[in-house]
């Protein structure tokens, strides 16, 4: 007898539904987008235990005549494609032929549903894939279909499901997403515990954010307005890739980022959609994070909200059983203009990072003991200081970790009765949309009006005081050197101009094995950095030149840290990598140092050049500059609103 058989119609079913259905949330998912397929406007969501109970998802959109109704649970039976071809150009959410059958092969499913022309409406009962009972019944168009018992008959899978709490989460979240990308449709989720969640159609993606993040989150958000890939630059003048091949249609991106302050600890507030599709794309996320890079440390996320418009022939949605991925035609084409577009937007804003409401600054210093003296160094600043000729003594680093802030929607604040009226001048922000009035401008304020704030002085020899229109300012010296020295470094070395002094005495440097290796690679970049290194025998070499920024004992420190560093891979690291993780390294070994007095001098002339660059949000490792405590924060402290 022979070994290989064809599977019953079942079996396959229940092996597609591995593919298809995870948990309950990939079910939602499904669910929701055959009712956007189908032209719903209003889309119920109703959760019984996390989903594993019951999921029903009621539609108001164009429903299906009884012959539709029974083919719709047939594998691969879909109104989306007719050929091949349309696979190329696909323009709905479903198009497989896969859900239905798949989730009517692992649960108890009844279809209800009535076409907007027909006289009734048809129920289908079908329990693990067997067709149980079809009947009419009265009822308006759309469709509403309840999954029960998920997973019922594959008690294998049942077991892999987590707490009703987990399951629940994941369920929002995919309602969430298609409720952010969907504007003019009203979305409801209810559980046995009361509404979830609850949008109506509004106009623009920020009222959306707002009604689902609430106004907390909006106020840290850059938006993106929508650009398309030629007005960045990145289209070449022939309209052709390298291979002649002709470029298509520009690509488009909108929506929203955080500021570089705002962290989170994953990617799970990550929303990117392309032509409407949410997509979990690894080239778009790496393309946020070198938007990021040297702005927000490592090892964090920041919220992202965007929507990528490409031609449908120029991205594979057919890819994947869920469609979560895709595959680009020009994958680099689509890095670059993600990348840009984002990063271009960030340099744009300069946004600053606020304290959080909580941190009164006479309650922040409480506790804190009082600042060691200043340790002893040299009277002189870094070259990039007016007057100055050397590099600062080493001193202890204390750098800044503002309080990371909730994604919550944040609640209805109660308005209080002012004690007294405003201060002159000062006027209250206008009123919040919780109350029904217009969204109020929630633009973030930006860092590049550092030249133009009032010094008040120097706290704990550390931090630069400073006051302006919209409040007070605190800035980090250390980090804003770092930021302004920085990319000093990287556009004298991008223009191949770097400033080089020699050293008296050559210093002779021992590197280790490993040391020794990643200098073979690094040898040219670190010569056109800035260094003039020449090579003994053996594992010794002796560094006669060195960028003009660092002391001579400051040099042995620096070369060991480059080489350290890049140990994990420098002939694999991009050039432009490679030249701002030395940029970084540079500027950090350079910059003052906290724990160190200031003159008004120098303190205004760090805030002037701050405000001349390009990212004065953060310094090369991501660390926050510029911190901003807001008048309106100030009023409500002292009870003036």
């Amino acid at each position: 007898m022979g070994r290989i058989r064809v599977l019953t119609d079942k079996v396959a079913n229940q092996i597609a539904a591995g593919e298809v259905v995870e948990r309950p949330a990939s079910v939602c998912k499904e669910l929701i987008e055959n009712a956007l397929d189908a032209g719903a406007t209003q889309i119920r969501v109703e959760l019984r235990g996390g989903g594993r109970s019951l999921i029903k998802v009621s539609d108001n959109g164009c429903g299906m005549h009884r012959d539709d109704a029974l083919l719709a649970f047939e594998r691969h039976a879909t109104s989306k494609l007719r050929t091949a071809e349309d696979l190329l150009s696909i323009g709905t959410l479903g198009f497989r032929g896969e859900a239905l059958p798949s989730i009517a092969s692992v649960a108890r499913v009844t279809l209800s549903t009535r076409a907007e022309d027909g006289d009734a409406g048809t129920v289908v009962e079908i329990n693990g894939g067997t067709l149980r009972n079809v009947r009419d019944e009265a009822r308006p168009p759309g469709t509403a279909i309840a999954v029960q018992n998920l997973f019922f008959n594959v008690p294998a899978r049942r077991k892999f499901l987590r707490t009703e709490r987990t399951e629940l989460s994941h369920a929002l979240r995919a309602v969430t997403h298609y409720s952010l990308a969907n504007l003019d449709k009203a979305f409801d989720l209810l559980t046995e515990h009361g509404s979830q969640l609850h949008v109506t159609p509004v106009s623009t993606h920020r009222e959306r954010v707002y009604q689902i993040f609430g106004g907390e989150l909006l106020e840290q958000l850059v938006r993106i307005d929508p650009v398309a890939e030629g007005e960045l630059g990145l289209r070449p003048d022939a309209g052709e890739r390298a291979s002649g091949e002709p470029l298509g249609p520009p690509l488009r991106l909108n929506g929203f980022v955080s500021e570089p302050q705002l962290h989170r600890s994953n990617r799970n507030s990550f929303y990117i959609f392309v032509n409407g599709r949410l997509v979990r794309d690894s080239l778009v996320q790496r393309a946020i994070a070198k938007a990021y890079e040297n702005l927000m440390p490592s090892g964090v996320y920041p919220f992202v909200l965007l929507f990528l418009e490409i031609a449908p022939e120029e991205v594979d949605v057919n890819v994947h059983p869920a469609k979560t991925e895709v595959r680009f035609r020009s994958p680099s084409r689509v890095f670059d203009f993600v990348r840009d577009a984002v990063r271009s937007r960030l340099i744009a804003a300069k946004p600053s990072a606020d304290l959080p409401p909580s941190a009164v600054i006479d309650h922040s210093l409480a506790g804190v003991p009082a600042a060691p003296p200043p340790m002893p160094g040299p009277s002189t600043f870094p070259r990039a200081f007016p007057g100055a000729r050397g590099a600062a003594a080493d001193t202890l680093e204390f750098p800044a970790r503002p309080q990371r802030r909730s994604f919550g929607p944040s609640p209805a604040l109660e308005p209080s009765a002012p004690s007294q009226p405003p201060a002159a001048g000062l006027v209250p922000e206008p009123a919040s949309p919780h109350s029904g009035e217009p969204l109020a401008d929630l633009s973030p304020s930006n860092l590049g009006k550092l030249a133009d704030l009032r010094l008040l002085g120097q706290l704990l020899d550390s931090f630069i005081v400073a006051a302006g229109e919209d409040g007070v300012w605190i800035i980090d010296q250390h980090v804003a050197h770092e930021r302004i020295l920085f990319e000093q470094v990287l556009a004298a070395r991008l223009h191949g101009r770097p400033d080089v002094q020699r050293l008296l005495t050559p210093i002779v440097i021992t590197l280790t094995p490993s040391q020794s290796a990643v200098y073979q690679d690094l040898a040219d970049e670190l010569e056109g950095s800035g260094f003039e290194i020449e090579r003994f025998d053996g594992r010794s070499v002796a560094v006669k030149a060195a960028p003009a920024e660092l002391s001579a004992k400051q040099v042995e420190t620096l070369l060991r840290e480059l080489l350290d560093d890049s140990g994990d891979g420098a002939a694999s690291m991009s050039l432009g990598d490679l030249r701002r993780r030395m940029a970084a390294t540079i500027a950090c070994h350079a910059a003052i140092k906290i724990n160190m007095p200031l003159t008004e001098e120098k303190m205004r002339w760090l805030l002037v050049e701050l405000a001349k660059s390009d990212c004065p949000m953060a310094c090369p490792h991501g660390r926050p500059i510029a911190l901003r405590y807001g008048t309106r924060e100030i009023l409500k402290a002292f009870h003036r609103i």
